[in-house]
C-alpha cells in the first residue's frame, strides 16, 4: 500500500488574492516598461487585480463530483 499526501487546503479567496496580485505585478510592471505613466499604470493595474480577484472567487472553484 502506497501513501499518496494530499496537499493542504487552501481557502479559496487566498488563492483568489495569489492570482490577482501576480497579475496586478506583472500589469503594473509591463505598463511602466512601455512607458506608461506610473500612476496610471498603478490605478489601471489595481482595478484589474480588482476584477480578476473577483473573477476567480467567484468562478475559480472546483466543485468536487462524485468519486467514481
Amino acid at each position: 500500500m502506497t501513501f499518496h499526501p494530499r496537499p493542504p487546503s487552501i481557502d479559496k479567496g487566498v488563492v483568489a488574492f495569489l492570482w490577482a496580485f501576480g497579475f496586478f505585478l506583472y500589469l503594473w510592471l509591463g505598463m511602466i516598461a512601455v512607458d506608461v505613466g506610473k500612476g496610471t499604470s498603478f490605478i489601471l493595474a489595481a482595478v484589474a487585480g480588482g476584477a480578476i480577484f473577483l473573477y476567480v472567487r467567484i468562478y475559480g472553484e472546483d466543485r468536487p463530483g462524485r468519486a467514481s
